[in-house]
């Protein structure tokens, strides 16, 4: 792993000759490469899984990175008495990374299902596993020397350039091998038994004619019961994940995966209406419950749907659950949908439940999928949209308060027409006020007109929209289409009743967001903290 501590230069080394070896030097190096890069695999891993858990991915990336770095530090002074056994030494230091970063993940996940310690034990675990690659630098410019003795400079060079190396590896690896190949738990598993093999197996060839047998034979041994119980963990990894996983969630499981964007769960039981409830949940948050999910998508579509709807565009909403509600007008003539996660995609079109429930829409001839960033992707767009539709999820994170900020509100008036009409989600404006009026803030400040709406879904409770109209020339009428179709929920009365807030919930002095000030996040954050 890459440290950003300076190291000592190593002592000579004591009693044992010098090991004149290119091949040595060579191997000695391969080990701290393939330990590079499992070190910062293992931060990364923490601070991915801190942000699927418990959101602010600011924080979660701050704390395990600050607390890794200054254990490092405390691990480099803590690893000079050991530098008179350098080799054994460090193939211990090594078959503890391994089984301390191997097992990392499953602890925290574990720990936050069910014990419900997640921070104190994230603390923990990254003052444990920080501790472990700081001791290893001081231990590695020691067996350097052994094998070429050269300039302290010129040692400090060699060794933290194959460190930035790796680190820069491993960097690149975990996003596009480990995490979709093996996913979280079992990836942390696989870099484990990669550390105790590069930390172990090789310093001890390297050094076995200076290594009594004794020590090699227990170090050996070490390594072989961190293998059995890192593969042992890996065999059992889905059911331990499952179970845990379930503690979560008040209903049976009946999909979940996680992505390289974001954890999926869909839950299912018997509402009390007696009806399936199918639940969607992204990050551990509801994104909509089968029972009534039909209100907040009436809701979100009709009334954006009332001007020129020829073609539409839907950022978000990669369940297919909005854009099965534009189909519904038989004059939609095309509709892209941008959403970030093919797999989200992939599962709104071939998951039965979800497919079910957004009646095939993603099969529909006329509808155009595409994954992407929708941020990125309005940058290069080139179409015009009579209609746009945003369902994104709350902006609790940093890469979600991007897309409710005056740039990207003003990005998206490259693909409007003058007449365009958009509808953004906004939250709820009982339970998270700030937030909701923030947005509408936002919307305005990017040159629309806006009109603030309200309903009650029962899954959600009280949850809000903003209506806008590029121009900012007043604000757009709320009402139904003409052709709208035979809806469940929503009717011209619902609308009406819809605009008008109670006291204790109408605008408040709130400010834009911007890429630069993403104040909606920690009006978000706050707001919701609180319950």
């Amino acid at each position: 792993m890459s440290t950003t501590t300076p190291a000592a230069a190593a002592p000579a080394a004591a009693a044992a000759p010098p090991v004149h070896s290119r091949g040595a030097r060579f191997l000695l190096m391969f080990a701290v490469f393939l330990c590079a890069a499992c070190g910062l695999v293992y931060e990364l891993a923490l601070t991915a899984l801190g942000s699927y858990l418990i959101g602010n991915s600011v924080m979660q990336t701050s704390v395990v990175i600050s607390v890794i770095v200054f254990a490092m530090g405390i691990g480099s002074l803590a690893a000079k008495p050991l530098q008179k056994r350098a080799v054994g030494a460090f193939a211990l230091v090594e078959g503890l990374l391994a089984l301390a970063g191997g097992l990392s993940v499953l602890v925290l996940y574990v720990c936050f299902a069910w014990l419900r310690v997640y921070m104190p034990a994230m603390v923990v675990v990254s003052f444990v596993v920080g501790l472990l690659i700081g001791a290893e630098i001081p231990l590695l410019m020691t067996l350097l020397q052994r094998i070429r003795r050269q300039e302290a400079g010129s040692a400090v060079a060699d060794i933290f350039a194959v460190d930035y190396i790796g680190a820069l590896i491993g960097g690149l690896c975990f996003p596009l091998l480990l995490l979709p190949v093996f996913g979280q738990l079992k990836g942390a598993l696989v870099v484990g038994a990669v550390n105790a093999l590069a930390g172990v197996l090789v310093v001890l060839w390297i050094f076995r004619r200076q290594t009594r047998r004794v020590v090699r034979i227990g170090l050996l041994s070490g390594m072989a019961v961190v293998m059995a119980a890192l593969g042992t963990v890996y065999v059992l990894a889905d059911d331990i994940e499952v179970t845990a996983r379930q503690q979560l969630y008040r209903d049976p499981i009946i999909h979940a995966e996680t992505t390289p964007y974001q954890d999926i769960v869909v839950t299912r039981s018997t509402a009390f209406t007696g009806e399936k409830d199918t639940r969607l949940f992204l990050n551990g948050d509801l994104q909509f419950s089968s029972v009534d999910e039909y209100r907040y998508h009436e809701a979100l579509v009709h009334p954006a749907m009332s001007g020129e709807h020829g073609s539409v565009l839907i950022l978000g909403g990669g369940d297919a659950l909005a854009l099965r509600e534009v189909l519904r007008y038989d004059d939609v003539e095309e509709v892209t949908l941008v959403d970030l996660d093919p797999a989200m995609t992939r599962l709104a079109r071939t998951f039965g439940p979800l497919r079910d429930l957004n009646g095939r829409a993603l099969a529909d001839p006329r509808v155009t999928a595409v994954n992407a960033d929708a941020f990125n992707w309005l940058r290069d767009a080139r179409g015009r949209y009579d209609t746009v539709v945003i369902d994104f999820p709350d902006p609790d994170t940093a890469a979600l308060a991007k897309l409710y900020s005056v740039e990207f509100y003003h990005l998206l008036r490259k693909v409007l027409t003058p007449d365009s009409q958009v509808v953004v989600q906004a939250g709820s404006p009982f339970f998270a006020p700030k937030s909701y009026w923030s947005i509408d803030a936002t919307i305005r400040a990017a040159g629309y007109g806006t009109t603030a709406y309200q309903v009650d879904v029962p899954s959600f409770g009280n949850w809000g929209y903003v209506l806008a109209r590029p121009g900012g020339d007043g604000a757009p009428e709320l009402r139904l289409a003409d052709d709208a179709p035979a809806l469940r929920f929503l009717d011209d009365a619902v609308l009406e009743a819809a605009s008008v807030f109670p006291v204790d919930r109408r605008p408040q002095k709130v400010r834009a967001s911007t890429l630069m000030d993403p104040v909606v996040l920690e009006y978000s954050r706050h707001e919701w903290n609180n319950y």
